[in-house]
């Protein structure tokens, strides 16, 4: 099954169906409106067409102390003049009420990892008629992911994406098994691979999680190979800088390389 999505600009993005994988990249969480401009008009000036992420709120924090971002009413407004360029846009919802204002901006509606078996806000998020990209639990195996996309699919919405961002293994420390991406594919949705979350090391720096962001290419080349239908990437010019999970970000000046190499993975596995 095939997901598509037109951007304000009108360009035609779609997830499956044989179509090349379509990029969704931007910073972990809303630093400031001229952050948030600067890197969506970098990241198209490197990739062409593409969905931009940012997080209105960032719940899940290790830390109380850890900055979470503007908020709904804020960030949406942000993420609308984002919008107004001409660029598509995600952003997650961390509850049902959230829901209906965020789809009045967003293209893509995401549902975070920790909550991906939350029955109702997996109904809302459904309901509203937007793409919905239920990000795979690090705790839950695979193929039982076919029950969270069920519940987005009871509101008789099929719009939607699933996405692999690695599976705990020990404490503080993730593994992407690749069969995952297959199995995920054998729901029939369209299958998303998160590059940058699949080498976090969740609490792994005390207060706040490390990574290793060496691997980030290794593995969406891995992915691209076995056959995804987006690459999941978040990017930030100075990741030691960054209000929010810089230790696994790409750095900005490596995302054109990193586009060019697992473009190329990706043609070929679709070729065959």
């Amino acid at each position: 099954m095939a997901v598509e999505l037109l951007t304000p600009a009108g360009e035609r993005l779609v997830f499956g169906g044989g179509a090349p994988l379509v990029l969704i990249a931007g910073p972990c969480v809303i630093e400031s409106e001229e952050h948030v401009h600067f890197l969506a008009a970098e990241i198209r000036r490197l990739a062409g067409p593409f969905v931009f992420k940012a997080s209105f709120d960032k719940a899940n924090r290790s830390s109380i102390a850890s900055y979470r971002g503007p908020g709904l009413k804020e960030g949406l407004r942000i993420l609308a003049s984002v919008k107004a360029t001409g660029v598509a846009v995600l952003t997650d919802i961390h509850e049902p009420s959230q829901a209906e204002a965020a789809a009045e901006v967003a293209d893509i509606l995401q549902i975070p990892a920790f909550l991906c078996r939350q029955t109702d806000l997996l109904v809302a998020a459904g309901r509203t008629g937007r793409v919905v990209n239920i990000k795979k639990g690090q705790f839950l195996a695979p193929e039982d992911m076919r029950l969270a996309a069920e519940k987005v699919a009871s509101t008789g919405n099929s719009r939607i994406l699933l996405t692999e961002r690695g599976t705990s293994f020990g404490y503080h420390n993730l593994v992407v098994d690749m069969r995952s991406l297959v199995i995920l594919r054998r729901t029939g949705w369209p299958v998303v691979f998160d590059a940058t979350h699949s080498v976090q090391l969740p609490a792994g720096a005390g207060e706040r999680s490390g990574g290793q962001p060496e691997f980030i290419e290794p593995l969406a080349r891995a992915a691209a190979a076995v056959g995804i239908d987006g690459l999941f990437v978040e990017v930030h010019e100075a990741p030691a800088r960054a209000l929010s999970d810089g230790p696994n970000a790409l750095p900005l000046d490596q995302l054109g390389r990193l586009l060019v190499r697992v473009r190329a993975f990706d043609r070929l596995a679709k070729q065959s």
